[in-house]
């Protein structure tokens, strides 16, 4: 006996197919949604887990701000401290200048000469007098280069001889010499620093 399948085969197979590719389909969007939100969740977290160190790295950012500010001015304090000392101690120096230059300069003057004006101009300092001989100025600046801690770079402005009248019951005239020197004031205190600075070390 021979049996056949009148019923539509084919398209039921069709439909079986459609059914499973729509399936397939189905459950491919939901895996590819699936993966897209977790995907989407990790990149939240991520991204608010940057947020975090943002907001963390600019905190500590304002707050070296704040301890750079604070550091500066503190140095400007301290610039401050400094120059207020050394004026002072400029001060202190100076006011002990006059006393120091007159003991120098009675040091350094040979017999024969006195001063008459002594005036001061910042550092440079000019002196007149009278001398009996060019010898004793020449020996004054002698002195001033060689012997002189406190004057330096002595300088003969002019000199010039003169005739004083006789004195009385005397018919003898005397000739002395006007003379006019320039030196320089130094500090020593002050170039000792530097001088040992620029020394030059010897070899170990």
């Amino acid at each position: 006996m021979i049996l056949i399948n009148l019923l539509p085969h084919r398209e039921e197979r069709r439909r079986q197919r459609k059914r499973a590719f729509f399936v397939g389909l189905g459950a491919a969007a939901v895996v590819g949604i699936g993966a897209a939100g977790v995907w989407y969740v990790v990149l939240q977290q991520m991204t608010a887990s940057q947020l975090d160190r943002n907001a963390f790295i600019s905190t500590k950012i304002k707050e070296l701000e704040v301890q750079i500010k604070d550091i500066a001015n503190l140095k400007a304090e301290i610039e401050s401290l400094k120059a207020r000392q050394k004026a002072v101690e400029d001060l202190q120096t100076n006011r002990n200048v006059p006393v120091y230059l007159l003991d120098e300069l009675v040091k350094l003057t040979p017999e024969g000469i006195y001063f008459t004006t002594i005036k001061q101009a910042g550092d440079a300092v000019t002196v007149t007098g009278v001398a009996q001989t060019n010898e004793r100025v020449s020996e004054f600046l002698r002195n001033t280069t060689n012997q002189s801690q406190w004057l330096r770079r002595p300088e003969l402005v002019e000199i010039k001889a003169v005739t004083l009248a006789p004195a009385a019951g005397s018919r003898e005239q005397r000739r002395l010499f006007d003379f006019s020197v320039r030196v320089l004031l130094t500090n020593p205190a002050a170039q000792a620093p530097s001088t040992a600075a620029s020394a030059p070390r010897k070899a170990t």
